[in-house]
């Protein structure tokens, strides 16, 4: 190639030409879910409906008879109790009801506890020197080598059953799970490139953390957050199941499901044990609908969005 081939392909750039950039795609503003992602959310919304305005639209009382005058256990769905009547001859429906605020409200607030201190320290290690890393980590897998179920009886069955103890425990429990995967993910990030980048600017710990971290994390840790919420659902439901959980007279779906497994034994109405059982399994099925689907659909747009 000559001196003036040269000049040729050069030139250009030697006398400023500049190229305007390729303008930003327009968000579309909305996740796309499929059909099970939207049937997910259906049934989501629906619980969390019941969950929040139960109380009110129940026909009776918690723990009202709908036939006092008629006292039986387990009668049959008829008209005054469309779901039929429970051990006591409760209205299974407004238990149900009830119950729902107190199961999902439950387990939502001790997977937000679990998150909270899972993210806070499994972060807070991955930045910090490796000796505070390994001493945080170890003790984590100390208490993650214990069983779930069988920690939890240890603490309610020492300190006694309530709805704060049961959010503490649950969330304490979890919070070492969520402590691996926030640790492992900050790992990952710390050794990026635009990471090393802003640690050469001089930028803080604060601002990678919310800047580089985060937003790169937030996806990953979002869908978990739906994973673990089912867990934390069951893992009440099996404590109330076990009796120290929610206590009587009030109700949660795994306590009722506990008190009317007579129905079983003698031949009677399946639908107090039956209701509760297919409340759980609908709600942790749709969730995890919505979370498979968003975590597939959405891609790393969502952790963006955040």
């Amino acid at each position: 190639m000559t001196k003036k081939d040269i000049e040729h392909y050069v030139a250009p750039y030697d006398e400023g030409v500049s190229f305007d950039e390729l303008p930003d795609s327009e968000p579309t503003g909305r996740f796309r879910l499929s059909w099970s992602g939207w049937l997910g959310a259906i049934i989501v919304g629906f619980w969390v409906f019941i969950a929040i305005f139960g109380p009110a639209l129940a026909p009776l009382g918690e723990n009202d008879l709908p036939f006092p005058d008629d006292y039986s256990e387990f009668q049959n769905p008829r008209a005054g109790a469309w779901l039929g009547t429970d051990v006591s001859d409760r209205d299974i429906l407004s238990r149900l009801m009830y119950g729902a605020g107190r199961t999902i409200g439950i387990a939502f607030a001790a997977t937000v506890l679990a998150y909270f201190l899972g993210v806070i320290m499994g972060i807070g290690a991955a930045i910090s020197s490796p000796r505070v890393d390994m001493i945080v980590s170890r003790i984590n897998d100390a208490f993650l080598s214990l069983p779930t179920i069988m920690l939890g009886l240890v603490v309610v069955a020492a300190v006694g059953s309530s709805i704060p103890v049961l959010i503490i425990t649950a969330g304490v429990i979890y919070a070492t799970v969520v402590f691996r995967l926030a640790r492992a993910l900050g790992q990952e990030i710390m050794v990026m490139d635009f990471v090393e980048a802003a640690k050469v600017r001089g930028e803080g710990r604060w601002w990678i953390i919310t800047r580089e971290i985060w937003p790169n994390a937030a996806m990953p840790l979002l869908t978990d957050f739906g994973l673990r919420l089912i867990y934390v659902i069951l893992f009440i439901s099996s404590l109330s199941f076990l009796g120290l959980g929610v206590q009587p007279p009030q109700s949660d779906w795994g306590s009722m499901v506990r008190e009317n497994l007579g129905a079983l034994s003698y031949g009677q109405s399946v639908i107090p044990v039956l209701a509760p059982a297919l409340a759980i399994a609908t709600l942790t099925v749709a969730i995890n609908l919505v979370v498979d689907d968003i975590s597939a659909h959405s891609g790393g747009k969502l952790s963006k969005r955040l």
